[in-house]
């Protein structure tokens, strides 16, 4: 007898250890009894990184997945994201005997695995229980850099957590009250955030008919911004842009410069003299951006303003470019055009739904393989080869404007 319950004992004891190892090891779960956000936890097929969206709006509640996917108005912006792209091509080259390109990159002192970054996004419990915590592990373990949102529904603690030490940048939308400002930024810098982003783009909220005709109120917290400022919960994102400062000037770029040593990457510059005024404002970096279409429709896609942004600057700061990044190409024309790395911001969240962290992992892993194959038909070793790539404009097989 005393035997078998040593043996029950020891049992027991092997239970808790594991249980206890995997509760540690586990993303934290968006605790909310409402709301039913995917909880898919394997790896996941990819063979057109555009499949997923489709296959996402199955399994993300309609309001959340109309908040992810959609844009302003007409969404004319948003779709010139991707469409923008096409305008010009690639020349193949052969017989240059490139064969597995390198396509590692480094950014702000950062080296990462591929020159694609995770663009800051809110609210990543409408996609997935685990969250932003879900996507800082697929991130770290993907090799690359993790931007995480004011609006984030993971904590800044959870989220620093899941990335077990890998990069991660913070996102900063500033309030009116200056307090809350130095107290999160500092906050940032202490749990190892290794810059500041400052998004200068969203003084109001873009006219999202979809989230209008949902009447889409976030349902679930969003536990960075303090409540004191705002509760999340149940506010539309108009009415939290709101909330925020919105008269930012070159003056609040000085000031959050003057309060950290993190370097300060601006983020929404779609004009040449934005990029300049950010960057004599003390900008380390500037992000090229029209917050994926979701701002101001009627605008230019992003890619369209990159290569004359990127001439302004002149190399002087780093240049982040995202919205419409989609594929391999678009990485590769992205840089051919100025920017140093790319960013993604749906295309993640789609993988976080489909798969939890493994699916946005898969996300990149499809990215690199893409990547790899379209520099080498292009002939493009490394990605400084990338960058000394001129793109041949569609017209010029008829007359118009350069490019």
């Amino acid at each position: 007898m005393k035997r078998l319950i040593f043996v029950l004992c020891v049992l027991l004891v092997v239970f808790v250890v594991i249980w206890l190892v995997a509760y540690m090891h586990k993303s934290p779960m968006v605790p909310n009894n409402e709301y039913q956000a995917s909880n898919r936890d394997a790896q996941i097929a990819i063979y057109d990184i555009d499949d997923l969206e489709l296959e996402a709006s199955e399994i993300i509640p309609q309001g959340g997945f109309d908040y992810i996917r959609g844009g302003a108005e007409t969404e004319q912006t948003m779709m010139r994201n991707t469409s923008a792209f096409d305008d010009v091509d690639i020349v193949p080259r052969v017989l240059t005997g490139v064969v597995e390109p390198n396509i590692s990159t480094s950014i702000l002192g950062i080296d990462i695995s591929l020159p694609v970054i995770a663009a800051p996004a809110a609210a990543h419990g409408l996609a997935h229980v685990s969250a932003e915590a879900g996507t800082a592990h697929g991130v770290a373990a993907s090799g690359t850099i993790m931007s995480v949102s004011t609006y984030a529904s993971s904590t800044l603690e959870e989220i620093a957590r899941a990335g077990r030490g890998a990069p991660q940048w913070f996102q900063l939308y500033l309030s009116k009250d200056e307090n809350i400002n130095r107290a999160i930024i500092k906050k940032a810098e202490d749990l190892g955030y290794k810059a500041i982003i400052l998004t200068v783009d969203a003084p109001v909220g873009g006219n999202r008919v979809a989230d209008l005709r949902n009447d889409f109120k976030f349902p679930l917290e969003l536990p960075n911004v303090p409540k004191k400022s705002i509760k999340t919960k149940g506010q539309g994102i108009s009415k939290i842009f709101a909330a925020s400062k919105n008269d930012l000037s070159p003056y609040d770029i000085m000031w959050v410069k003057s309060i950290t040593k993190l370097p300060i990457v601006v983020k929404g510059i779609q004009h040449p003299d934005d990029a300049e005024t950010a960057i004599l404002a003390g900008a380390d970096a500037v992000w090229v951006s029209n917050h994926g279409g979701r701002q101001l429709d009627g605008a230019p896609a992003s890619f369209e303003m990159l290569p004359v942004i990127a001439e302004r600057v002149n190399k002087r700061v780093p240049i982040i470019f995202d919205s419409g990044v989609r594929r391999g190409q678009h990485i590769f024309k992205a840089i051919a055009s100025g920017a140093d790395v790319v960013a993604i911001g749906r295309p993640v969240i789609y993988g976080l739904a489909l798969g939890g962290w493994r699916g946005v992992v898969d996300v990149f892993d499809w990215l690199k393989k893409d990547l790899r194959r379209v520099m080498t038909l292009a002939g493009a070793q490394n990605i400084d080869d990338i960058k000394n790539i001129e793109l041949r404009p569609k017209c010029m097989m008829v007359r118009c404007d350069k490019i």
